[in-house]
């Protein structure tokens, strides 16, 4: 029977290319990380290490068992952390994690319910891109996330469909693609792309880029300022650019073959240690049921 010793040895030897790396990563000897890989060969009955060159590499054997090996990991963690919340009885502070292209005015009656229900909890709300969200509640500074779907959620995570966004493609009025019709979507890429990005420099596959000149930031307001001030078009939530549409100074770029609007998913996403308590939960039921189509 393999031991959680000895998986967690094999997938941290295998993220961290040695032996001696996974031994610091998880604060142990060099050996013990050796002699649980061993075990595991042991039980297993195959190599899962080729150990012929400077570096262990993974054996096919390895390979096959790799994918196994990490989901008994996160059910492991989960159960560790149901284990460990069986026992509390005091609600859980909520640490919620919003997208800055997430209406607020949508959040504030969500947490006036809440507030209503739990008088004494504790809460605190982080402005973010989605693949940052998904990164702090991954990590534990957030307990909850509200991002945009197109992104991957780790399997980590627990997570929920909660309403939609139409996301369309703007540009200021006074901006060359505003003056004609495009003849196809191509036609972007001769012009300057304003795309929202995570604050570690990680780039979301949720915003393609087009364009060979692109200027970046992490918050949708900067963007949007970005188009109106005519540096740029970009893909953002409709209702951003909504008021903006109705004075004449940002437009939707017209391209005459292709429909480039599109409806977004927003997902809730919860740390698994979490989402059984009953703040956690409460927040689900409230933003399952008011949380709105903009």
């Amino acid at each position: 029977m393999l031991s959680i010793e000895q998986i967690e040895a094999f997938i941290t030897t295998v993220d961290t290319g040695s032996f001696s790396a996974a031994a610091r990563k998880l604060g142990k000897v060099q050996s013990a990380i050796s002699q649980n890989i061993m075990n595991l060969e042991i039980d297993c009955g195959v190599e899962v290490f080729d150990r012929s060159k400077r570096y262990p590499i993974l054996t096919e054997a390895g390979a096959k068992l790799l994918p196994y090996a990490k989901a008994t990991m996160i059910q492991h963690h989960r159960l560790s952390e149901l284990v460990g919340s069986l026992t509390l009885t005091d609600i859980q502070p909520i640490i919620l994690a919003v997208d800055e292209g997430i209406p607020l005015e949508r959040i504030s009656p969500i947490l006036k319910a809440l507030s209503q229900e739990f008088p004494t909890l504790q809460l605190e709300c982080l402005l973010a891109s989605s693949v940052d969200i998904i990164e702090m509640v991954q990590s534990g500074r957030a307990t909850s996330g509200l991002v945009y779907g197109e992104h991957t959620i780790p399997f980590s995570l627990d997570f929920e469909h909660i309403g939609a966004f139409e996301f369309d493609i703007f540009v200021a009025a006074s901006h060359p693609l505003a003056q004609s019709v495009t003849p196809h979507i191509e036609m972007l890429s001769l012009h300057r792309q304003l795309v929202v990005s995570a604050r570690n420099a990680q780039k979301s596959s949720f915003h393609q880029i087009l364009s060979p000149d692109v200027w970046y930031s992490d918050s949708y307001a900067m963007i949007m300022e970005w188009c109106l001030e005519g540096f740029g078009w970009t893909y953002a939530p409709s209702y951003m650019a909504k008021a903006a549409l109705e004075k004449g100074t940002l437009v939707q770029v017209p391209i005459e073959f292709e429909k480039i609007s599109a409806i977004t998913n927003i997902d809730l996403i919860q740390h698994s240690g979490k989402s059984k308590d009953a703040g956690h939960k409460k927040l689900r039921e409230l933003l399952r049921h008011r949380f709105e189509d903009v």
